[in-house]
């Protein structure tokens, strides 16, 4: 597919940007998740008992998740495009002598067996850089009966007001809800967000029953190194939403 070599191209160039970012989040004390570092205490992305699952994280970059899971008691697995990243990922393994498999490779289509996850996560990973009409069908068939996938990208409302031209979010939409997919960017990537509805819709289809969608708010000290949307302006609306979701039974 033609935005998965246009992200490992990207990815693979951008890699060197985040080895501080990941380091960070290797050596914190609590997981903080997202632009605005907000607490695991708020987000709960991680299941209160991790002992013992079986998880894969799509789209890993640095590893830093699945870090926290295996911390956890855990069994993960990284999967993500970019080998740079996965370099990475597998030096702070070394580092903070802590080993889980690392696999390179197109989340849309991961090389695992199914029904051999109890946890499927992404963080900005595979739900913002992959087609969600693939990824998510992906995510399922990796899921046992019971397992749950979770993930945390940007909030639809912000890719409203963020078309490939604008750098800072503002305060008008500029961009169609209806008919929300695939975004294109300047820099040569290719990003994904789906609607509410849509999104639902989808999960539902691929046996998946939502749990909880949280919407955002930076919290009132906040502060991101990215630029794309202010403090301000995700105090106001949801810059960031997490989704929960859970594999029916047969």
């Amino acid at each position: 597919m033609d935005h998965v070599q246009a992200n490992r191209r990207y990815w693979q160039g951008r890699a060197g940007e985040y080895v501080s970012a990941g380091e960070a989040a290797w050596s914190a004390s609590e997981p903080r998740w997202g632009i605005w570092g907000i607490a695991e205490s708020r987000v709960r992305m991680l299941p209160e008992r991790c002992a013992g699952l079986d998880a894969v994280e799509l789209g890993c970059g640095t590893g830093y998740v699945s870090a926290w899971l295996a911390r956890r008691g855990a069994r993960p697995v990284g999967l993500d495009n970019s080998l740079a990243q996965l370099i990475t990922a597998a030096r702070l393994q070394r580092k903070h002598a802590l080993s889980f498999p690392l696999i390179h490779a197109d989340a849309e289509r991961s090389p695992l067996r199914g029904e051999c996850a109890d946890l499927v996560i992404s963080e900005y990973g595979a739900c913002l850089w992959c087609d969600p009409y693939r990824w998510v069908p992906e995510a399922a068939r990796l899921l046992r009966p019971g397992g749950e996938l979770r993930f945390l990208t940007n909030g639809f409302l912000l890719t409203l007001v963020l078309p490939p031209d604008v750098a800072t979010a503002g305060r008008e939409l500029l961009l169609p809800q209806f008919g929300a997919h695939r975004t294109e960017e300047l820099d040569g990537s290719v990003d994904f967000h789906l609607p509410h509805g849509e999104m639902i819709r989808l999960l539902r289809s691929c046996g998946l029953e939502v749990l909880e969608l949280l919407e955002l708010e930076a919290p009132a000290d906040a502060s991101t190194r990215y630029d794309f949307v202010s403090a301000e302006w995700a105090a106001k609306w949801p810059s960031e939403e997490a989704w929960k979701a859970v594999k029916r039974g047969r």
